[in-house]
């Protein structure tokens, strides 16, 4: 196990990540990209604690999201089923969970004040924090792919489900995009990954 772990997860936090995952008889699954969610919790009918995680994710997104998904299973054990899934309960057991990485052993120093600002406040998920979400794709894979932020008003692009929009406008901290076959607008956080068509 502590092999597999070191290929997605930073070195230092390798032996505290097997200890958590024993601890609490996670039955942890790398799984491939799916567009929707990069891990999840379920407890398994046969009372298995299930984390799956993309295999995907770079090793710093990788471990927060792992964190994450221990998060919800320790606080559903700790204060019950009926408190929300990302509710002051997560939050606060997500915070707990992630002090021990924050350590420039195991993520780069550039990237400490931005989890440190998110961990103050965690959301359900890392890519509604902008700024923590950028700095996080710096550390993923090359691809062909393009964020809204970076094309200029009048860009035609394609979303992950084969979609295509245009990018007209700005609204605070979005973009506002029309789809060219409805004709509806929609907004963009800044961070969306797009496939661009032409310009």
């Amino acid at each position: 196990m502590n092999e597999t772990l070191s290929k997605y997860i930073p070195e230092y936090a390798v032996k505290p990540i097997f200890d958590l995952i024993v601890t609490h008889g996670v039955h942890l699954k790398i799984v491939n990209e799916r567009a929707t969610r990069h891990g999840d919790y379920r407890r398994a009918l046969n009372g298995k604690h299930e984390i799956t995680v993309n295999g995907s994710l770079n090793k710093y997104r990788f471990l927060i999201t792992l964190i994450h998904e221990i998060a919800h299973l320790v606080a559903f054990e700790k204060y019950g089923r009926n408190i929300k899934p990302h509710g002051n309960e997560w939050k606060y057991t997500f915070q707990q969970l992630m002090v021990p990485y924050l350590r420039p052993e195991i993520f780069p120093t550039q990237l400490l004040p931005l989890l440190a600002r998110h961990f103050r406040n965690p959301s359900a998920s890392s890519d509604t924090d902008t700024t923590l979400s950028l700095a996080l794709k710096q550390y993923d894979k090359p691809t062909d792919k393009n964020y809204i932020f970076e094309l200029p008003y009048g860009s035609v692009f394609r979303i992950k489900n084969g979609k295509v929009f245009k990018k007209i406008a700005v609204r605070t901290k979005r973009f506002e995009c029309i789809e060219i076959n409805s004709g509806k607008t929609y907004l963009f956080n800044p961070n969306a990954e797009v496939e661009i068509i032409q310009n």
